[in-house]
């Protein structure tokens, strides 16, 4: 399978299954495709991001080698939502070593306190800020009031999200 062709051919749950079927449990065929996410045009970039998150939603040990490059991807200005939402997404699912924790939850908390991002960023940030809080509670009060200050403007999706953390913190 030629991956570049098949992530151009179409954007569909349906191509998206047949990515990530195609990955399998082969970590070669993992790196061909996050390198595609990480070093391609934007169109691909953008289509990839949805297997890679599926790909390590099923099998965590994939990202192990890619944490680094990862985080400093979501560093880049301008990046597009969908690298954004599948980036964060995948992160709820695997242990993030601990020599990143703090960088993730910098950046969590920034998707989950700015007026810009999309609601889908924000809650996959405040479960990745939940998870990391069972290790690190002292950020509990600090997710608190920028769930307080979020509330009020939130959907339903966002609510719930919040609602989970926080009454799986107390």
């Amino acid at each position: 399978m030629n991956l570049r062709d098949e992530i151009l051919k179409e954007h569909s749950k349906a191509q998206c299954n047949k990515i990530v079927l195609w990955v399998g449990d082969s970590q070669k065929r993992f790196n061909e495709l996050f390198h595609l996410f990480l070093h391609d045009e934007y169109r691909v970039v953008q289509r990839a991001a949805w297997p890679v998150s599926y790909c390590v939603i099923s099998h965590p040990e994939f990202i192990k080698n890619h944490f680094e490059k990862l985080i400093n991807n979501l560093g880049k200005p301008d990046l597009h939502n969908s690298v954004k939402r599948n980036s964060i997404r995948l992160l709820e699912h695997v242990t993030i070593p601990k020599k990143y924790q703090g960088k993730i939850m910098e950046i969590c908390f920034s998707y989950v306190a700015s007026a810009t991002e999309p609601v889908a960023v924000k809650a996959f940030s405040l479960t990745v800020l939940g998870n990391l809080a069972k290790q690190y509670p002292d950020i509990i009060p600090e997710i608190k009031v920028l769930i307080d200050e979020q509330l009020p403007h939130q959907t339903a999706g966002f609510k719930s999200r919040a609602k989970t953390l926080l009454n799986n913190s107390e």
